[in-house]
């Protein structure tokens, strides 16, 4: 059966809410974690990348670095910024960005769920990102960040929790620098999920984001299972800090592709090339979409309206792309992603990369950036070197996609899902 179960929160002192909560770790480098807090003593980066207090260019995996992150934490609480619940209970996190809500719920799921796979993933993890947050969470003994879980519409958690927003305490309500609205409740009725849906055996969460911290709590779990032998199963380490929210709130954004040169060929070979891959006409201004004989010419970024639709940006202009059925297996639930079909298509056998973890000539840039950030980027490359620069925009990938491959057992290709509202961390801490 699925565990979610409510905790008893440190969280921000009312008055200290917007001012502590921060982005998650690692959406930004070292460098842009300083500039944020250069003037912020009480923003959660303080904890999560606790380098920003130390000599530029400190080694961030260093044993200094994770003690500072624990001692900044145990700051936090002694002078009031961050205070304990009395009692376990559940919240409520819900988000607004441009018109559009998600509210989750906010508890610790059970790392046997995650071990039994009723927890499930999309995502490979690398061991050296696990270790430094294995250290963090096993140094600080606390969840700082939650994993963003998803569960299926059927499941009703939707219309469940805008009835407990009706009625349970609203703690905070506060809007960030970025446009997004944070309110957070606490339910008041700690057993209001026993009869539902949510804890149901049949019933699985999906990892949306957060695969390496997700992973990284479990270990600690395990580790600490190791250290007391007669553990029971009910002690807090046995759990990890989670929200979870409905599937149909959530909005994948797209996650675009730069390559910094085309492997050789010139900008005629390679678009013939491109012709024979897909169906590509170039953007033309005077005529919306053009025809195979136009050029493209430099206008407003253009976006892909539908799955299997791409948008190309190259010495100056646009061209939309269609992959059609011979380019994908649309019985696959992997092979069908565009992310799949842009890489199997176009980006390993023309432009020669046939590892996108490790080829250090692709760079990912997600939708929050605009498809602006794509011409810059491009232009940047084309007047930097004697080759020219292309980006590729895709079509958002779906939940459904997202949800089919998890239960196939799948992995998806790096870099295929961007979501935002982003989640802030600092606003609930899970001690173990």
């Amino acid at each position: 059966m699925a565990i979610f179960r409510p905790f008893a929160a440190v969280r921000p002192a009312a008055d200290f809410a917007e001012k502590v909560a921060a982005l998650p770790y690692d959406v930004m480098t070292s460098e842009e974690a300083r500039v944020m807090v250069s003037d912020d003593p009480w923003s959660f980066l303080h904890v999560d990348r606790a380098e920003i207090d130390l000599p530029v260019g400190t080694d961030p995996y260093s044993d200094e670095v994770y003690a500072r992150a624990k001692a900044n934490l145990e700051g936090l609480c002694a002078d009031g910024a961050l205070i304990q619940d009395a009692e376990p209970s559940y919240y409520i996190y819900r988000l607004t960005w441009q018109g559009v809500s998600q509210a989750g719920l906010v508890g610790c799921a059970s790392i046997d769920d995650y071990l039994n796979d009723l927890i499930k993933k999309h995502e490979l993890t690398r061991a050296e990102k696990e270790e430094d947050r294995i250290r963090h969470v096993d140094i600080l003994d606390a969840n700082t960040g939650p994993i963003f879980l998803a569960c299926k519409e059927e499941v009703g958690l939707g219309p469940l929790l805008d009835a407990r927003m009706a009625v349970d305490e609203k703690l905070y309500d506060f809007t960030t620098d970025d446009g997004v609205r944070h309110e957070v409740w606490r339910v008041g009725d700690a057993g209001f999920l026993s009869a539902s849906a949510l804890t149901q055996a049949s019933t699985a969460l999906y990892i949306a984001d957060g695969h390496h911290r997700c992973a990284s709590a479990v270990r600690v779990g395990q580790r600490r299972r190791e250290q007391h032998p007669g553990y029971t199963g009910d002690e807090e380490f046995n759990y990890f800090l989670a929200v979870v929210f409905p599937e149909e709130q959530l909005r994948i954004l797209d996650y675009n592709r730069v390559v910094l040169d085309l492997n050789g060929l010139s900008k005629e070979a390679f678009l013939d090339a491109v012709a024979r891959a897909a169906e590509c006409r170039p953007y033309n201004a005077d005529d919306g979409d053009g025809n195979a004989g136009g050029a493209a010419f430099c206008r407003p970024p253009i976006a892909p309206t539908q799955k299997h639709e791409f948008t190309m940006y190259l010495d100056g202009g646009w061209y939309r792309l269609t992959a059609g059925p011979g380019t994908r297996d649309d019985t696959d639930p992997v092979a069908s992603l565009d992310v799949s079909i842009l890489q199997e298509n176009l980006l390993a056998p023309v432009l020669g990369i046939a590892d996108p973890r490790t080829d250090r000539r692709i760079d990912f840039v997600g939708g929050i950036r605009g498809l602006g950030e794509l011409e810059r980027r491009v232009d940047e490359a084309d007047a930097a070197g004697a080759d020219h620069a292309v980006a590729f925009a895709l079509y958002p990938t779906q939940m459904t996609d997202l949800i089919a491959v998890a239960d196939a057992g799948r992995i998806m290709p790096p870099k295929s899902t961007w979501f935002e509202p982003k989640l802030r961390s600092g606003l609930f801490i899970h001690r173990l």
